[in-house]
């Protein structure tokens, strides 16, 4: 009989082998564990420096708060690598900030999404200067319009960063990241009647913040040129007509108008000490497509259009109110006007080196119209009978008349108005009912009366 096999060899063998298995399954564990704590660690240490400098200890003050702010926004988009400060938002700036054409502008629009600064931005970029638009979006009216108005700018290639400004930190990086050789400052709280609901808000805007981009553009190398929008509302309760710039400023009518006369002193502050160019410019009642909607002509065409009353104001003396109406493309053709002959600031580092340019202009339409005339051309080219409540002015700050004189403006930059109010106003109710969705129920309504008024001529005789 023959004898079993021998296996003792065989086992060895494989208890060998899951020796050598178990060794290298610990080394590899070994290994992963402090691969493992090493990753943490170093997660832990960014997190913590992270922390650091996005949360100060609280005991910083107000302006430390601001700088939180920035902070926070700038490391925060340089972790994801977007929004503001980070790599794509610098670049953003660059682009939208550099000029196309051989010498010219970088600019600044303040309140860019606005009215007026969304139009000339828009003119700025097309002639091929460099726009970045700064805009805060406040809900003073419906912040749609804003955002429409910034995504037509962004087709263009026009950038418009969100920040207030008050908001020091931010706008310190925006000169860091661009030498901007113009600002084009228009944004402020506007509106006579909203200041006696709001005082506080025009304050800030247009003192606290026309302080603050003037701080700001002081300790710019190079220094900007800066043309700003004052008003024509400073002339307040002067009588002479047509208002002119030599005229009395110091008697303002309205919260709104006193802002506007300080912006003018203290622009004559920062020009006498500090050499910064300054052209302040005084808008008469502008109006056009993709305007305001608390400005009388926007506000009339919805309620024509939606069958309400409308007031239209007298005079204590029953005079008919009237306005110097002045047409968007004309006031844009102004700005950039005073653009293009804006001189260099003098100072560099906050320090003058010799005299500044200073000026002050008024752009106008030369043309008073009473509100009544604009209601009836608004009648017919809506196609709608206006229902008028005809009252006395309210004491809320506005004039009864303007009437500007622009022969300052026409002689330094060729400023000279073209576009009378029943042709601005079809443009812009060409605008409105486009843009809100009504073009066809207008549309219908001209077609309409023009057969009636064809069923009514006398036949042609044989």
């Amino acid at each position: 009989m023959a004898s079993p096999p021998d296996t003792s060899k065989t086992i060895k063998l494989e208890r060998y082998n899951s020796y050598l298995r178990r060794v290298n399954s610990t080394k590899l564990l070994n290994a992963s564990s402090k691969l493992l704590f090493r990753a943490t660690l170093l997660v832990a240490l960014v997190l913590i420096f992270f922390f650091t400098l996005n949360y100060p200890p609280l005991s910083s003050d107000h302006a430390g708060g601001a700088h939180h702010l920035h902070n926070t926004n700038f490391l925060s988009s340089a972790f994801y690598g977007g929004g503001v400060g980070g790599t794509a938002w610098e670049k953003q700036v660059r682009h939208s900030s550099t000029p196309k054409r051989p010498n010219g502008m970088s600019v600044l629009v303040t309140g860019a999404a606005g009215f007026i600064g969304s139009h000339c931005s828009l003119a700025l970029k097309k002639r091929g200067d460099g726009v970045l638009g700064l805009d805060n979006f406040n809900s003073y009216y419906d912040p749609s319009l804003k955002r429409a108005r910034q995504a037509m700018l962004k087709k263009h290639e026009i950038f418009i960063v969100e920040a207030d400004l008050n908001d020091g930190p931010m706008l310190t990086k925006l000169f860091d990241v661009v030498p901007f050789t113009h600002v084009l400052h228009l944004a402020a709280q506007a509106g006579v009647r909203y200041a006696m609901q709001n005082p506080q808000s025009y304050v800030a805007s247009n003192i606290a913040g026309f302080v603050n981009l003037l701080e700001i553009s002081k300790a710019a190398n190079p220094q900007p040129s800066i043309v700003w929008a004052s008003s024509s509302s400073v002339y307040g309760l002067n009588t002479e007509n047509p208002f002119s710039e030599l005229h009395r400023t110091d008697q303002p009518a309205s919260l709104y108008a006193a802002t506007k006369k300080a912006g003018e002193e203290i622009a004559h502050t920062y020009n006498h000490i500090y050499g910064l160019s300054l052209t302040g410019l005084r808008f008469f009642t502008v109006y056009g497509p993709w305007g305001r909607p608390d400005m009388a002509y926007f506000f009339f065409t919805k309620d024509i259009l939606q069958g309400k009353t409308i007031d239209v104001y007298k005079t204590v003396d029953d005079k008919e109110v009237a306005r110097d109406f002045t047409y968007i493309d004309d006031i844009v053709k102004g700005c950039l006007g005073a653009l293009d002959t804006a001189e260099k600031s003098t100072g560099s580092g906050g320090k003058k080196k010799g005299p500044a340019q200073l000026r002050i202009y008024n752009l106008g339409n030369t043309s008073p119209v009473p509100v009544g005339n604009l209601v009836s051309i608004l009648e017919g080219l809506l196609n709608s009978k206006a229902k008028k409540h005809v009252i006395k002015m309210p004491r809320n700050g506005d004039v009864p008349y303007t009437h500007a004189n622009v022969s300052l403006a026409l002689h330094d930059f060729g400023y000279k108005p073209t576009t009378d109010l029943a042709s601005g106003l079809r443009k812009f109710v060409k605008w409105y009912v486009s843009y809100y969705g009504i073009e066809s129920r207008v549309k219908k309504e001209s077609s309409n009366n023009y057969k009636n008024m064809m069923s009514q001529q006398p036949e042609e005789s044989a």
